[in-house]
């Protein structure tokens, strides 16, 4: 049986957003202090995801620490985590969460040629078998919401019970940030890129 996932792309970056991130003359004294730790991008700038959310402060001050423990200071190998929010990316078409993960996936060991293939999914040449695990557990959360047990079981093989749960947590999350960077409408800031980034449909068997 073939599951078609549809997946629209849109990288349209003159397209006014849905919501503007919240210009720096507006920010009270909690926004201030809420965007304070936040990382900034190559110029110095908040990136615009952050000045969006903030909008909501309640919701971007407990989503910042959990976000946050995912991504600096998780169990995973950084290579692997940045592999599976690269096709999370992929797959849910969030074009500004993989230009900005190029850069980290890079500096943790991901090369060119691994970022050009990311999209032709876990049958490509040249993954290890641990990696074409991962990008299938990638690909299998994001069309069932859950593992087979054949890829339960091939990544158990490697990590331990909180790796595993971890795996799981760290691809909903980036399912959630990209159903709000997508619907929003957030664009990429200057000094980022889409490279790789490759539009249109793609199909699970």
């Amino acid at each position: 049986m073939t599951e078609r996932v549809q997946v629209t792309r849109n990288d349209d970056r003159s397209a006014r957003p849905r919501i503007q991130p919240l210009a720096e003359e507006q920010w009270d004294t909690r926004t201030r202090a809420l965007l304070a730790t936040a990382n900034q991008d190559p110029g110095g700038q908040i990136p615009n995801i952050f000045t969006t959310l903030v909008r909501h402060p309640d919701l971007y001050e407990r989503f910042l620490p959990f976000g946050g423990q995912l991504l600096h200071a998780g169990r995973l190998p950084g290579k692997f985590r940045e592999l599976l929010i690269l096709r999370t990316s992929y797959n849910t078409g969030a074009s500004y969460e993989w230009g900005h993960h190029v850069p980290p996936a890079k500096e943790e060991g991901l090369t060119d040629a691994d970022i050009e293939r990311i999209p032709r999914g876990p049958e490509a040449d040249g993954w290890t078998d641990l990696e074409r695990h991962l990008i299938s557990a990638a690909d299998e959360l994001h069309c069932t919401a859950r593992l087979s047990d054949a890829t339960w079981d091939a990544l158990a093989a490697h990590f331990d019970d909180a790796d595993l749960i971890e795996i799981t947590m760290l691809v909903g999350q980036y399912h959630m940030v990209a159903y709000f960077l997508n619907t929003i409408g957030v664009q990429l800031e200057p000094g980022f890129a889409n490279t790789g980034f490759v539009d249109g449909a793609r199909e699970h068997e």
